[in-house]
């Protein structure tokens, strides 16, 4: 009897050790995003779009369960390179999912290129990641800073302006949208009569808009975003431009931000790779899950977010949860049409989406659908080599 408990004892040790050796280790992901400052509510929103993509496969990803490592990256490129070899040396994360400010993408992108770590831009847009920093491990499920804003110079041309001002952040993001617009703008024989900009993240912009209004243009074009985006409608509005001279915007000046915009914000057109009415059963769905989830209408940072976890998951599904597979994952992610709440989109030979690019006008609450600016826009890549 005695033999035979000590038996089973060991049989059951035995189908305990097998049980945990065939339990896969858990996916670690490392979040680096803003929670704090000008940007905290766009962290949020992808943490929140990313979340519920895992939440729908089931809150694993090919049999892993997924443990989140956060940081803050306070939207600051000088403690951006310390911050990601933390999560990668310290904390030993599989993945990257970070972030919104472009400086500090960079940070990241040369990070995760010199040590073949997986990462997935969830919004940043400067375009040398997907240019000339490209690499097989690097992906963005957002957008270049050039598409949006290239959409929109060639939108402005159709509108009939002929000279333009230009207002942003002096920096990467501010700077490559400016050009983007400008390559477009020109190319249809508008013309950029003065670029201006302030340093990042200031918000003193009434010097500027004296000087746009004694300069009269057609049109203004301007990439500002989050809290800086309202205080510029609010001021552009209060010192009476709006009546005079158009504001047209890459989406980010008025996405996540109509509310604290209001009536300052009516009517004003952007261009983006995402509007609040598509009206496609899948963004539907997505809209629906989402506040129910959140309690919260999702925006184009939500969506961005959701897509970055989609990435992940059909590279994960493919390499059956070894992310050691680095050419499979990124072969399988090469080769698939990811089902966007966006509209379907694939990824350029750069790892950067070829996507459809809306006008939207602010309606209300909303960034309607005007129309498609431009389809299937691709970034030029200039300078990637893969």
């Amino acid at each position: 009897m005695k033999a035979h408990r000590i038996t089973l004892l060991a049989a059951c040790a035995m189908a305990t050790t097998l049980s945990l050796a065939q339990t896969p280790a858990k996916l670690k992901i490392g979040l680096m995003l803003p929670y704090t400052g000008t940007y905290a509510a766009l962290g949020i929103a992808i943490e929140n779009g990313f979340r519920l993509q895992i939440a729908e496969q089931g809150g694993k990803l090919a049999g892993r369960e997924i443990e989140f490592v956060k940081v803050d990256d306070e939207s600051d490129p000088s403690k951006a390179t310390d911050n990601v070899n933390k999560l990668i040396k310290r904390d030993n994360v599989d993945v990257l999912v970070g972030s919104v400010h472009s400086g500090v993408a960079m940070a990241m992108a040369k990070v995760a290129k010199d040590t073949g770590t997986l990462l997935i831009v969830p919004n940043a847009g400067a375009d040398v990641v997907t240019g000339a920093m490209c690499a097989p491990n690097i992906f963005r499920s957002s957008f270049t800073n050039w598409q949006p804003a290239y959409a929109m110079g060639e939108v402005a041309i159709k509108k009939g302006a002929k000279k333009a001002v230009t207002i942003t952040h002096k920096y990467a993001a501010g700077d490559e949208s400016v050009k983007g617009f400008r390559e477009a703008f020109e190319k249809g024989g508008g013309q950029v009569v003065k670029d201006l900009s302030l340093p990042f993240p200031g918000v003193e912009f009434q010097a500027l808009l004296t000087e746009i209004a004694s300069l009269k243009p057609d049109v203004v074009y301007t990439f500002f975003a989050g809290g800086a985006a309202v205080k510029f409608v609010k001021d552009y509005a209060a010192a009476g431009l709006k009546k005079s001279i158009p504001l047209y915007g890459a989406g980010f000046l008025t996405d996540g931000t109509l509310d604290a915009q209001g009536a300052d914000a009516e009517g004003l057109f952007t261009t983006l790779h995402y509007a609040d009415s598509l009206g496609t059963a899948r963004d539907n769905s997505f809209r629906l899950a989402y506040a129910k989830t959140y309690k919260l209408q999702p925006d184009v940072y939500a969506v961005q977010g959701y897509d970055a976890a989609q990435i992940l998951a059909i590279g994960t599904a493919a390499v059956k949860g070894d992310l050691s597979k680095k050419a499979e994952f990124a072969s399988a992610v090469e080769k698939a049409k990811i089902d966007s709440p966006r509209g379907p989109f694939m990824l350029s030979k750069s790892h950067n989406p070829v996507q459809d690019i809306y006008l939207r006008q602010v309606t209300g609450k909303e960034n309607k659908l005007v129309s498609v600016a431009i389809k299937a826009l691709a970034d030029p890549a200039r300078g990637c080599k893969m």
